[in-house]
């Protein structure tokens, strides 16, 4: 199989897991009340005690070595700040408006795919990112009162992400999928460590450190570092496969499960333009994979 279609299929995989970490985030914001900088705090700092007990037992502490210290802990920062604010917005409103709101992500990724990778993205591709955000916007039928300063989280967390996505395929070369998650949990727990002290200092709510109440809590506090490791090893090892600009559609994906997940769990009941939306957003995804997969058919038949 083409590495291609291959890191194609790790990223919808990826893309169908990563909402169970959204989900935890919000029951624990909405149930138990954790702060959301506390949430965030714990994921990355589960993250990097995980990675790093995985790497000193398969490579011992030469494992650690990395050859973008700066770039991979400025990933993780990315990645903390992003987190806050996704946390904080699932906090206030459903889980699948904020994801909605989110993709607007794939088409920044796929514009910064062609300035900053220089990545051929031709108009198939640009259109099919931006019919799936069309989708989105189905889904996430916009009105003034989404719109307002909470429906500004999603968007820092996708500028954030679109960044992070890029420095993935930037430095994964060089570095392993499991050192490159490492180093940036250890870069989203810095930043959340310093979100935590601002808050305390400020007495902002949302900002501060908190301990779960409920004893299911703590489990679901370890199982979010579990998750959050699992999910963006797969998505490292997607970029790694294949050009950002392919991968980026498939991002809407997420927003699949994240319908689902508030149906069962939130009980969120999609409206019948919110099943229309994501039908489109799925079949963006679908057609650049069956683009892709012809065009390496045809190169192959060519050569």
């Amino acid at each position: 199989m083409p590495p291609h279609v291959r890191g194609m299929i790790v990223m919808v995989t990826a893309m169908m897991f990563l909402p169970l970490l959204d989900a935890i985030g919000k029951w624990l914001a909405t149930v138990d009340s954790l702060p959301p900088a506390t949430i965030s705090f714990s994921r990355f700092f589960v993250q990097s005690l995980l990675t790093l007990v995985i790497i000193l037992g398969m490579s011992g502490i030469k494992g650690l070595s990395t050859h973008n210290l700066t770039g991979n802990l400025i990933r993780g920062a990315l990645m903390g700040l992003g987190s806050l604010c996704f946390f904080a917005a699932v906090k206030y409103m459903p889980l699948a408006d904020a994801i909605a709101i989110f993709f607007v992500e794939p088409l920044l990724l796929t514009l910064l795919s062609a300035f900053i990778l220089k990545e051929d993205v031709g108009w198939r591709r640009l259109t099919a990112v931006v019919v799936g955000f069309i989708g989105t916007l189905i889904v996430i039928q916009p009105s003034w009162e989404l719109f307002g300063w909470v429906s500004l989280l999603p968007l820092g967390t996708a500028a954030c992400f679109a960044v992070y996505l890029i420095m993935n395929r930037k430095y994964g070369v060089a570095d392993s999928p499991m050192v490159m998650q490492f180093y940036a949990g250890v870069g989203g727990t810095a930043f959340s460590a310093l979100v935590l002290m601002a808050g305390e200092i400020l007495g902002h709510t949302d900002m501060r450190f908190g301990l779960p109440t409920i004893g299911l809590s703590w489990g679901l506090l370890l199982a979010m570092g579990a998750i959050a490791t699992v999910g963006h090893l797969l998505v490292v090892q997607a970029f790694r496969l294949a050009p950002a600009s392919v991968l980026a559609p498939f991002q809407y994906f997420e927003i699949v499960m994240a319908v689902l997940i508030g149906l069962i769990v939130f009980n969120e009941f999609p409206t019948p333009s919110k099943w229309l939306g994501i039908f489109i957003i799925a079949g963006s995804g679908i057609y650049v994979f069956m683009r892709e997969r012809s065009r390496t058919q045809e190169a192959k038949t060519l050569a």
